[in-house]
């Protein structure tokens, strides 16, 4: 996609929110986390938020501090007029690839909804339609719509949450620290200890030069 092609899907959409249609139009932000992971879900959320809803520091929760993310999780939640949660296995994203477990995520957290929403805002360029619902894919979407951002909270926030509880069970790969992301600790503690139930299999857990240095 291209920066004016961008510009235009950003506008028709702030257009389609804005005074010159019905106020009452809602829009849900769906976006996921670990997505990049070698092990645990794949977790997405799914928030519809009032129209005044503001924050000062709600963004990419990427770009956020955990104390900041944990501060504004409580907040969405009594705030939000819904939210879903929707959790994707790490046996279910070996059976049918990250992409459309990711899809999948989004769609369990959409499922959860209390209402139905006019259009589904997406972090991101693509998305598996979910019913009849309208959708746009939108590109750093968490950094340009509320909802959205509202949703990388939860999503992160949850299965940072998950991650840890799975820590206590197997320390020695740090997911306290990395949340099984593919860092050098993580993929060291693979060589050593070896793979778990809950790492993915259809990932490439070791690098060729940790298979080459370790051999």
């Amino acid at each position: 996609m291209t920066k004016l092609q961008l510009f235009y899907q950003i506008y028709e959409m702030q257009h389609f929110f804005s005074g010159s249609k019905d106020k009452n139009k809602l829009d849900a932000g769906c976006d996921e986390a670990g997505r990049g992971c070698l092990a645990g879900p794949v977790v997405a959320a799914a928030v519809v938020l009032p129209a005044d809803f503001k924050h000062p520091f709600l963004n990419d929760s990427k770009k956020l501090s955990k104390k900041q993310r944990d501060a504004l999780r409580p907040l969405i939640e009594k705030e939000a007029l819904s939210f879903g949660v929707g959790f994707v296995s790490h046996e279910e994203i070996d059976e049918i690839n990250i992409l459309r477990a990711s899809f999948l995520a989004m769609h369990k957290a959409l499922d959860q909804l209390s209402l139905t929403p006019d259009i589904i805002l997406i972090d991101g360029n693509r998305f598996d339609p979910y019913h009849t619902l309208p959708h746009k894919c939108v590109v750093k979407g968490d950094a340009t719509f509320l909802s959205i951002a509202a949703a990388s909270v939860l999503a992160k926030t949850y299965r940072d949450e998950y991650m840890l509880k799975l820590h206590n069970s197997f320390p020695e790969y740090h997911w306290n620290k990395n949340k099984g992301y593919p860092t050098l600790e993580h993929r060291n503690a693979i060589k050593v200890f070896g793979e778990t139930e809950w790492h993915r299999k259809s990932f490439t857990l070791l690098s060729p030069n940790q298979l080459s240095l370790f051999d």
